[in-house]
């Protein structure tokens, strides 16, 4: 009689080597160590980035960046068999390819925001320009920022959110690391979208915020006024749309104006329409730009100018023959939304006006 006896030890295993274990777990991330893993378990065979990123539920992006990991800490010496056509994850032996194809040889390993060209100076006006994914794939800054930027903001980027990330990166110039803190500093205020932070980006580059301590202080300056603004407003749950982030950017940045002017304007939209406005707001706040305000002073002076000029009307109103069939205030204006800065007292374009004609009265004074 045959006897057929099955031998229950005889499993499929794969050997990790102790060097491994030893010297470069420590230093890899979780992604890197799943993608080597998967390599050792097909060792020998023809594993294509595709096959690989199917298999672990990662992107293509991911796979090759950790290959090129991996051949640059010298695990791996060839990079896996890719079907044809394909190209190869490149070799650490491989100097890195320049994102501007005019620029002068740079030295193998060189990232892109640090290359230097003849080409114009790299600004916010070039944000728009294409980039040269295909180079920046094998930039091991960019990739890692990429990587770092999908876990902060919690999303897979698609190839337009790449595209604004190595904007940034290799077009103005940014360096990867007041990137990364960009990246910590959306998320942190809730915001997952790339074109936000291209905007503040953007605007880092142009106040020539360059390092992540001088960004640190920036947000919490901005943070300290934003914080305010909100809670004049009533809106303390939550974070600023990116609209009202323009404007408070215009506010605090452009027109130069101190918190308390801000909160002061944001308490008068409260009282005049019993609703946070943001653009009732900005409508004051314009105004008074226009009327040259830069103190709390200023906006007393005006305040004074408009109730001497209400009481010089109603004092007309009341010697005139007509006052019983007077108008109430504002009658026969033209009606828009912003009315009601009258209608409760503050006609802010007499006011304006008021203040130029007396600017004009006193010029015509000192030249006599």
């Amino acid at each position: 009689m045959d006897v057929r006896l099955k031998n229950r030890l005889t499993v499929g295993v794969t050997t990790i080597s102790n060097i491994f274990i030893d010297q470069y777990l420590a230093g890899a991330s979780g992604e890197y160590i799943k993608v080597y893993l998967y390599l050792m378990r097909h060792e020998g065979e023809a594993v294509s980035v595709e096959a690989v990123a199917d298999a672990l539920n990662h992107t293509e992006s991911d796979v090759r960046r950790a290959l090129a990991y991996w051949q640059r800490v010298g695990v791996l010496d060839d990079p896996p068999a890719q079907p044809a056509g394909a190209e190869p994850a490149q070799s650490p032996a491989q100097p890195e390819r320049e994102i501007k194809d005019a620029a002068p040889a740079q030295p193998a390993g060189t990232p892109a925001w640090e290359a230097k060209d003849p080409a114009p100076a790299r600004t916010a006006e070039n944000a728009g320009t294409p980039c040269d994914m295909e180079a920046l794939s094998r930039d091991e800054a960019f990739t890692q920022l990429v990587y770092i930027a999908q876990k902060y903001l919690n999303k897979t980027f698609t190839p337009t959110d790449c595209q604004v990330l190595g904007n940034l990166y290799a077009n103005v110039g940014i360096a990867p690391e007041l990137l990364e803190y960009l990246m910590e500093y959306c998320a942190q205020n809730r915001h997952t979208s790339l074109r936000y932070a291209e905007k503040v980006a953007l605007s880092w580059h142009e106040k020539h915020i360059t390092t992540v301590e001088e960004a640190r202080a920036h947000s919490r300056s901005f943070s300290k006024e934003s914080f305010a603004v909100m809670k004049a407003m009533g809106l303390n749950g939550r974070s600023p749309a990116d609209f009202e982030y323009d404007l408070m950017e215009k506010w605090f940045r452009s027109y130069g104006f101190t918190r308390e002017i801000v909160v002061e304007a944001c308490s008068r939209t409260i009282k005049a329409i019993h609703n946070p406005s943001f653009q009732y707001a900005d409508r004051i706040l314009t105004d008074w730009k226009e009327a040259g305000v830069r103190t709390m002073r200023d906006i007393s002076a005006l305040d004074k100018v408009r109730r001497e000029k209400s009481a010089a009307k109603e004092a007309k109103e009341e010697k005139s023959p007509d006052r019983g069939r007077a108008k109430r205030p504002g009658a026969g204006r033209a009606s828009n939304r912003f009315h009601n800065l009258e209608e409760h007292g503050y006609d802010y374009d007499e006011m304006i006006w008021t203040m130029i004609n007396a600017g004009k009265e006193a010029g015509g004074r000192d030249g006599a």
